[in-house]
């Protein structure tokens, strides 16, 4: 069996707990079960109050979410007992730092005496050596696993853009398991059988990771259930076989830690983990996206401030696309144009649709107009605006950053209202009603963008894009700020280059 119950809470409560104290990670382990249950992210607050909390993370086996990690051997002799969530380990040490590493012991009384060493670094990897001491007249299987397990569901942001759930890395290929697809797979969870060794498995949050490393150049079976809470766990395929007084060991890391870039990138190299970078969700435009990041990270840490180099990266991709777009305006401003001479014609031509047809085509080849080609520059465009989007989206370098003014963290939706006039009248608006600033700009540049394309024929049709951006501006008003930023942004910058090419466009046509 992979991983017992969870231990009696009142067996936890007087176990002794071995103290985790590291530059970045603080908590605790009880030495009964040894699993990893309360790590605090100390390099990052839940709000921007003073009195904020840090990032609880890891919860214990007895609070009422238990999110915990845990490594262990499973055997399929019923005579040796495996350590489990009540075994109950002695310590060489109370307190886990870079400089202390752990050793702990527990002995089944079978003739098999376990040993764990746990390290820990100075950013947020735990390191399990592991070692079997065997006493018995014969040789005895051992197979190694990880897993970690998560009750409740959490609150996710319910993004089709951003995965939130369990998650792993098997045969050089990402997996990713919702939470609503495991409760639909049932008991039976959704196994993972990879042909090649390497790889990882874990669960994650939008900026939160706890992921789970076999030994290397190990081969292992990945699994993903629903049974007494979420699990994404391991075992290895090869077993540990131990001679007779002879010792078996095993490797396995955890990373507990906040999803910072550089981190999980260090780690992906340092310690030759496959895929390790996918922990970050950069999305299909990986090529794209992840380029984008190491910009924007650039002109962050240049500017000191995040917002300014969202303008910045806003502006140079559109600097980028300026031919592409002059292309598309050009051909948009004729089009504008040419729609009092098209109404004409089909007022004309109104009871004959061929010669309709045949008018507007020689119109066009006189003016040398492509109807469809503003649309191609513009798809073009589209991957990399996504890009952007997703990148800001999934940034935890954005979190808790400031812009100017009301904006206190770009990650969190712009708190100000129209409804209480920005504040001036004493009034806190429902949630729903939180239409800021940001989001009206936004909703107002998009409109004027939107005149300056030539109106759809249909009325019906002309009405619904009228109102497209007001729809828009309370589709996104919730959305963290940054991303509210850079959708204004490139408005305005999109406005003045469509403004600019429809003064100087013109056609014979009178």
């Amino acid at each position: 069996t992979i991983g017992g119950g969870v231990a009696a809470p009142k067996a936890l409560e007087i176990a002794k707990r071995i103290v985790i104290d590291a530059p970045l990670v603080s908590g605790s382990f009880s030495v009964r079960g040894l699993r990893l249950d309360d790590v605090i992210l100390t390099g990052y607050k839940k709000s921007l109050d003073e009195d904020s909390e840090n990032i609880h993370f890891l919860q214990k086996t007895n609070s009422d979410m238990p999110f915990f990690a845990e490594f262990g051997w499973s055997s399929s002799d019923t005579n040796q007992p495996m350590p489990n969530a009540d075994s109950l380990w002695s310590a060489d040490r109370d307190v886990l730092s870079p400089s202390t590493p752990v050793t702990l012991t527990w002995e089944n009384g079978q003739g098999l005496t376990f040993r764990r060493r746990i390290a820990i670094n100075d950013d947020y990897l735990f390191t399990f050596e592991d070692s079997v001491i065997s006493t018995l007249t014969g040789d005895i299987t051992l197979y190694p696993y990880g897993l970690v397990r998560r009750h409740g569901t959490p609150a996710t942001t319910g993004m089709y853009i951003l995965h939130e759930g369990p998650l792993g890395v098997f045969d050089e290929t990402l997996t990713e398991e919702d939470y609503g697809d495991l409760v639909d797979a049932g008991a039976n969870g959704i196994k993972v059988i990879p042909e090649t060794a390497g790889g990882w498995a874990g669960i994650t949050d939008k900026y939160w990771l706890t992921a789970l490393v076999p030994e290397k150049n190990q081969s292992f079976k990945g699994e993903f259930t629903y049974k007494n809470g979420f699990k994404a766990n391991y075992i290895q395929n090869k077993p540990v076989v131990i001679q007779p007084s002879g010792i078996g060991t095993s490797e396995s890391k955890v990373f507990v830690a906040a999803k910072e870039v550089k981190v999980i990138d260090g780690y992906a190299e340092t310690e030759s983990i496959n895929k390790f970078d996918l922990a970050i969700d950069w999305g299909w435009f990986y090529f794209f996206t992840k380029p984008l990041f190491f910009i924007m990270n650039y002109l962050f840490e240049l500017t000191k401030n995040f917002g300014i180099a969202i303008v910045l990266v806003t502006a140079a991709v559109r600097l980028l696309f300026f031919p592409l777009a002059n292309y598309s305006f050009r051909s948009m401003a004729k089009m504008k144009i040419l729609q009092p001479e098209l109404l004409r014609l089909k007022e004309l031509h109104k009871e004959d649709k061929v010669k309709l047809q045949q008018e507007m085509m020689a119109l066009y080849k006189r003016e040398k107009v492509n109807p469809l080609s503003g649309c191609l520059p513009i798809l073009i465009q589209i991957p990399f605006f996504f890009a952007i989007y997703k990148m800001l989206f999934i940034s935890l370098e954005m979190r808790h950053q400031p812009f100017f003014g009301w904006i206190k963290d770009l990650s969190a939706q712009d708190p100000t209202s129209i409804f209480n006039f920005f504040g001036l009248i004493p009034w806190d608006p429902p949630s729903f009603l939180i239409i800021g600033a940001w989001p009206i700009m936004m909703g107002a540049t998009m409109f004027l963008q939107q005149k300056l394309n030539p109106t759809p024929p249909d009325p019906i049709q002309a009405k619904i894009f009228m109102f497209f951006p007001l729809f828009l501006t309370i589709i996104l008003a919730p959305f963290p700020s940054g991303l509210v930023v850079y959708w204004t942004i490139n408005n305005i910058l999109t406005i003045a280059q469509q403004w600019v090419i429809m003064k100087r466009t013109t056609v014979k046509t009178k």
